[in-house]
């Protein structure tokens, strides 16, 4: 692909782009995925490509629960490991989350990749590679059913980004807190998890890291208000009104 010039209107949604094509390339990134990525990138175009202020407060109040949290875990499937794959080693860092690939369209091969790039980008464990760790979620029918015992399975937080919403349901049944970030509030994700954040995950997860690390000095009880404060319906309805009004704006 030729250079993206930084004169280009949509320059930024290009070099995203290219991150995914280049995942693509790389193994990490299957051909669904790259229809995901298209999806999402037109919810992205419907909010102006920018973080909203609805965003915003849910990026304090998922760093909040982060801090709160005994065993949080973040999920990483194909694409979140092409997009921010420093990101999520940082703030797995920052919290003391752990790390697990965990795939829609999974395969051996494909998890040992993945592995293997988050530990080039600075990832000291990775979960979710090892069959000797592996059991499954009750009532996911998908590749997704299969989660490691040290990490989803055990875990109390879970940050799902990007999403399917069978298991983000049946993580919820198990009585697991989920943190999401998903660009389409009307998704199962988005309206089943307790934290949703409408947000592209490029811009997300910085944003996040600086939550949690401004957020890191607070008590445990007033991280809990952070969080009880949160309404995540609320949230999802205030995202849709910006997409509305953006609509009107042409």
């Amino acid at each position: 692909m030729d250079e993206i010039s930084p004169q280009h209107p949509r320059a930024e949604s290009l070099r995203i782009r290219k991150r995914i094509v280049d995942g693509f390339k790389l193994g990490l990134v299957v051909g669904e995925g790259l229809a995901a990525h298209g999806r999402g990138e037109a919810f992205d175009y419907f909010l102006g490509e920018r973080t909203t202020r609805e965003a915003r407060k849910a990026i304090k109040a998922a760093a909040a629960l982060l801090l709160l949290a005994e065993n949080p875990v973040i999920s990483v499937n194909g694409n979140a490991a092409a997009l921010v794959p420093e990101e999520i080693v940082e703030l797995s860092r920052a919290t003391g989350a752990r790390i697990e690939v965990n795939l829609f369209h999974g395969s051996r091969r494909r998890e040992r990749l993945i592995a293997r790039w988050l530990r080039k980008h600075g990832a000291r464990e990775v979960l979710g590679v090892d069959p000797r760790f592996s059991t499954r979620i009750p009532e996911v029918h998908s590749n997704r059913r299969k989660v490691d015992r040290r990490g989803i399975a055990a875990a109390d937080v879970v940050v799902v980004p990007l999403e399917d919403g069978d298991r983000t349901e049946a993580l919820k049944k198990m009585g697991k807190r989920v943190i999401a970030i998903d660009l389409n509030p009307m998704s199962r994700t988005a309206r089943a998890a307790d934290i949703t954040i409408v947000d592209n995950i490029v811009r997300a997860l910085p944003l996040m890291i600086d939550a949690v690390r401004g957020l890191s000095r607070k008590s445990r009880t007033e991280l809990r208000k952070i969080v009880e404060d949160f309404d995540n319906g609320a949230n999802l309805a205030a995202a849709l009104k910006a997409m509305r009004q953006r609509f009107k704006q042409g």
